[in-house]
């Protein structure tokens, strides 16, 4: 691969490894943070189902690698969005890569033969990989059977699901962090309607943030009524 500056990532600040709502992940969490300071498990394959926080542990990740003055870069990878597989040259050099949904990839003869590359460079260099994806590493439909091989090595790492209760808490957790409280008759309101839906919860988070420095109050159940009626 020719050496290139790859395009800067969006580091987002509020997805970090003290606002992520552990529950019964604390050993996962663990694990990416020793992987994230560069001493821990050299790869690791991240997977759980979509909602679960796996985009929010990645970014997580690459933030406490910058703290300690590490390289890192955060790559998300979107169902049929995929960039142009130019955009790994380079990567081989950072102390840290992160690639999320790495499922996205599967089928794509270009990206996964770039990504091939790249894997065996990178792991040739002694660099940190975390890889996230829905399913386990045998799930995936890569055709590239030595890429889909290397997506087993290292630590393999399932988020295990929150219960509605935790999901509610780890929704409060968030809104603490972005500098609003989740009172306990909010919560049994999103208890109802939200909790089975994570997806839908953190779609709500911002919307629910604006709106409240918006209006300048608190945020209740009549004004979350409000607010959602509104859109």
């Amino acid at each position: 691969m020719s050496e290139q500056i790859p395009v800067q990532f969006d580091l987002k600040a509020e997805q970090s490894f003290a606002s992520f709502y552990t529950a019964s992940n604390q050993q996962v969490v663990q694990y990416l943070t020793d992987t994230a300071s560069g001493k821990g498990d050299q790869q690791i394959y991240l997977w759980g189902d979509h909602g679960q926080g796996k985009s929010h542990l990645l970014q997580a990740c690459c933030q406490q690698a910058h703290q300690l003055q590490l390289t890192a870069f955060y790559l998300p990878l979107k169902k049929g969005e995929l960039p142009s597989p130019d955009i790994l040259e380079g990567l081989e050099t950072f102390d840290l890569i992160c690639i999320d949904n790495i499922e996205y990839c599967a089928g794509n003869n270009a990206w996964e033969l770039a990504l091939f590359n790249f894997y065996n460079q990178h792991r040739e260099n002694n660099h940190q990989l975390i890889i996230s994806a829905h399913c386990p590493p045998n799930y995936l439909a890569i055709e590239l059977a030595d890429l889909k091989t290397r997506m087993s090595w290292g630590l393999t790492l399932k988020l295990q699901e929150l219960s509605d209760t935790e999901r509610i808490a780890a929704f409060t957790c968030k809104a603490r962090h972005l500098g609003f409280d989740i009172s306990p008759q909010v919560g049994q309101f999103l208890n109802k309607h939200y909790a089975r839906d994570l997806p839908a919860l953190w779609d709500l988070l911002p919307r629910l943030e604006q709106a409240t420095l918006i209006a300048k109050r608190k945020l209740t159940v009549p004004f979350l009524k409000q607010i959602m009626a509104g859109e």
